[in-house]
């Protein structure tokens, strides 16, 4: 019940695992380089600015290892059809795995800036330590290095210098200067803002983060924080030696200390890196195969159905793929919910002009229809990948809710579903299905007007398994006129089907009731696939209307997300 109530407020588990582990290791670094003895001469140099510094680098560390493996597609789509992912819950949790890499981003870029404040005090402190005002032990401890066969712990050799110079000649510093401008050019142009108006910005900013990855490699390797080594740990004792500068090296109590850098970076991320590398090579691998365009249907509201064939391709219900057109864009990948049938000879996706890529592909392919004429510009598939509508014929009762174009996950599933009921020897855990589908205008129906007519005229099967209620949220006077005069219609007027068009938004929580009272004891999953202002509304749906008892009634939120 407390995975159930976690999975319906949205959070994901393993995003409040990640938090926990980034709080867990943040306090452990710190609490070790605030008392571990070998950097008892660094914390004299740095103050606590060094267990800052240290924590947050180890937090960083932690997240780019994590931040790339929810954004392998491949890896993710293989966990959530694997035999040992069966459970729901786990599958919920990889549905939410864009959610997941941006939770990772945002902890990414707090402990960044921790980072960066933290050596920005680190580096004044380490000049002030070569000042002649700077105290006994500090000018011995800057001194350290000057000779041969001597460790440094202060990298700045001089006072006779500026802070701001150490960094730009110093590669730990250059090379911190460099990831932060990218992360911060990464982070700007990841607003919702720059991704809708002008995506090929967010595409080409966010593949810096190559630059990103190498810069931090190097980063660490310019070892700016030392501490003693275990062999001088040995052979020094601090506490006394402390107290004696003027015997260091000269009594065997006392040798003078040694110090080395911390472990590189790259060993966090090079098994992720490998991954996502394998990834990428896959993706490259997937667009070279060669894709055929059977059909073009144009369809009103400026969408056109793009039919296709390609060798060894096979999905699922509720897939999605990836599109290119080099000829429109060579370096961006566009997804697509499948909106054909896995039991269908081909695939297809329905494109709504939604921008300038979508707009070219329309313009290329707009009065093309039937088998002639087709332009035969090159497509380029990758996919298809998992999504949360897959699990729709995992329940007995499943709702379905669609707001405007947001239909097309839910095109796949409904023909799937009236090609397993038209065929007895498959047996079908799904018994009832409710759609809900919500448009602002009439014409947005017409494009997917003719499934739902063929599924509704389909008494034996699916017309007897699924529930149809479609709204209609904007209307003119004309309409409405026309609505009126031809209410008493057998058919409705809006879409010609029997279930009459209902004008307005649904009252979800009677509909969620009325469904709740028909089915009790039910495990119902609910997908949805439309903007966040009803995503908030249904989730919150779901856990109202869910009850607290085991053999109760409990509703299973389930969002399209790409």
């Amino acid at each position: 019940l407390i995975m159930n109530l976690i999975i319906n407020e949205g959070v994901s588990v393993f995003m409040v695992l990640l938090v926990g582990v980034n709080v867990a290791l943040f306090t452990v670094t710190f609490l070790y380089y605030s008392s571990q003895e070998a950097f008892s001469y660094t914390r004299v140099m740095l103050g606590s600015g060094l267990a800052f510094a240290r924590a947050s680098a180890t937090c960083v560390n932690l997240n780019c290892m994590v931040i790339l493996l929810p954004v392998s597609r491949n890896l993710v789509s293989l966990l959530r059809g694997s035999c040992t992912c069966r459970c729901r819950v786990l599958r919920k949790q990889l549905d939410k795995n864009i959610t997941f890499h941006r939770v990772v981003g945002y902890l990414l870029v707090f402990h960044s800036v921790v980072h960066v404040i933290a050596h920005l005090s680190n580096i004044e402190r380490y000049h002030e330590s070569q000042s002649t005002e700077a105290g006994e032990l500090l000018l011995k401890l800057s001194s350290l290095g000057d000779r041969l066969n001597e460790s440094f712990l202060n990298p700045i050799r001089t006072y006779n210098t500026t802070p701001t110079k150490e960094v730009l000649v110093n590669v730990s510093g250059l090379s911190g200067l460099v990831i932060t401008l990218v992360l911060a050019l990464m982070v700007t142009s990841s607003t919702e803002f720059i991704r809708r108006s002008s995506y090929e910005v967010f595409w080409f900013t966010h593949h810096f983060f190559v630059v990103f990855l190498v810069g931090l490699v190097i980063h660490g390797i310019g070892g700016i924080v030392r501490g003693q080594t275990a062999e001088s740990l040995l052979m020094h004792n601090v506490s006394y030696c402390r107290e004696h500068l003027d015997e260091w090296g000269d009594v065997d109590q006392c040798p003078l200390p040694h110090f080395r850098g911390s472990d590189p970076s790259w060993k966090w991320i090079i098994a992720p890196s490998l991954l996502y590398i394998c990834e990428r090579i896959l993706r490259f691998t997937r667009s070279l195969q060669p894709v055929a365009i059977t059909k073009v249907v144009t369809h009103p509201s400026n969408v056109v159905e793009l039919q296709m064939t390609k060798t060894g391709f096979r999905m699922e219900p509720g897939q999605y793929v990836y599109l290119q057109c080099p000829a429109i864009a060579p370096l961006e990948w566009h997804p697509f919910t499948l909106t054909s049938a896995p039991e269908e000879d081909h695939f297809s996706v329905h494109v709504r002009v939604a921008g300038d890529w979508t707009a070219a592909l329309y313009a290329t392919y707009t009065g093309h229809q039937g088998d002639s004429r087709i332009p035969q510009l090159r497509l380029a598939v990758d996919g298809p990948f998992g999504s949360a509508s897959r699990d729709v014929f995992r329940y007995e009762v499943s709702v379905c809710i669609a707001a405007g174009i947001g239909v097309t996950p839910f095109a796949s599933v409904l023909k799937s579903l009236q090609y397993k009921s038209s065929n007895p020897r498959k047996a079908m855990k799904l018994q009832k299905l409710y759609f809900f589908w919500i448009c602002r205008d009439t014409t947005a129906f017409e494009w997917f007007r003719d499934l739902l007519l063929s599924l509704e005229g389909d008494t034996t099967g699916t017309g007897r398994l699924v529930s149809f209620h479609i709204y209609l949220t904007s209307w003119d006077d004309a309409q409405a006129r026309h609505i009126t005069l031809h209410r008493d219609s057998q058919r409705d007027v809006v879409t010609g089907f029997r279930e009459k068009t209902f004008f307005g938004r649904p009252n979800w929580d009677q509909e969620f009731r009325s469904i709740a009272d028909s089915h009790p004891g039910s495990n119902i999953g609910v997908f949805l696939c439309g903007p966040k202002a009803i995503s908030k509304v249904i989730r919150k749906m779901c856990s109202t209307h869910s009850t607290s008892t085991l053999r109760g009634v409990h509703f299973h939120f389930n969002k399209e997300r790409f």
